[in-house]
């Protein structure tokens, strides 16, 4: 598992990055079963129009593929919101992988009974 915590123009928090991948520890948990290579980018950056700071969360895995972004005025409240939106999603996509693989299965028991 690659993890990777940038800061694109802004000076980097040893605090804030701790806070960041003590919140991943859940998306990562999600990951653990994952086949590999399972890439994780966390990007800070200054908003380019307001006083903002602007968070997003890539995942990257052979079965998901998945961005997600927020932009807030407290760093603490963006990182747990972008991370509760990809935990969501992950959950989203694992069930429809899921209920994608029980329809092919289905199918071809069906084909066979014809």
């Amino acid at each position: 598992m690659h993890k990777r915590v940038t800061f694109n123009g802004i000076e980097s928090s040893s605090a804030v990055e701790n806070y960041a991948n003590d919140q991943m520890n859940k998306v990562m948990d999600f990951l653990s079963n994952e086949r590999s290579p399972i890439y994780i980018d966390l990007m800070f950056k200054p908003s380019k129009l307001r006083a903002h700071h602007f968070v997003e969360l890539r995942v990257k895995t052979p079965n998901y593929d998945l961005i997600s972004s927020y932009e807030g005025t407290d760093f603490y409240n963006t990182i747990d919101r972008v991370i509760d939106v990809m935990y969501r999603n992950l959950h989203e996509e694992k069930k429809k992988l899921n209920d994608k693989k029980k329809h092919v299965g289905r199918h071809e028991e069906f084909k066979k009974e014809r």
